[in-house]
């Protein structure tokens, strides 16, 4: 069973949630590190000539993506410093997507692999934008509120 960024826990007949404490337990966490390591795959077969351009770039973005994520849930102390990093993993996100179309239109990969990590990014992204419009379910309540168990 995993949990997911709505807080439920998936699996069968079960109603219980289970706490997510690390952010790789995120699943748009895990989402964001697996689209960036098919980035990595594909941009080997960038021209030589790239390597210090686009290559770099849409491996940075991409790869920022998830480092944005880990240091805002480490940051969940403070809503404000949580939302910024969402957004800046947004950001992050729509720029690798930026660099996808490039991507495609130097016919450096297929319209169909780019159009597949496209839609990837958009669903981190959909994920990022749903946490930070409701970042209450995710911010660490101050120690006299936390609740003893």
């Amino acid at each position: 069973m995993r949990q997911c960024e709505s807080g439920k826990v998936r699996g069968e007949n079960t109603d219980k949630k289970m706490k997510i404490q690390y952010h790789w337990h995120l699943d748009v966490y895990k989402l964001s590190v697996e689209a960036a390591m098919e980035i990595f795959e594909v941009s080997k077969l960038f021209p030589k000539e790239e390597i210090y351009s686009l290559t770099d770039q849409i491996r940075r973005s991409s790869r920022s993506v998830s480092g944005q994520i880990a240091e805002g849930w480490r940051r969940r102390k403070y809503k404000a410093a949580f939302i910024n990093k969402l957004n800046e993993a947004e950001g992050e996100a729509a720029e690798t997507q930026v660099w996808l179309e490039y991507s495609v239109k130097c016919e450096y990969i297929s319209r169909k692999t780019g159009k597949a990590l496209h839609i990837k990014y958009d669903n981190i992204i959909a994920k990022l934008v749903n946490m930070g419009n409701n970042p209450d379910k995710w911010v660490l309540k101050p120690e006299k509120e936390r609740v003893k168990v």
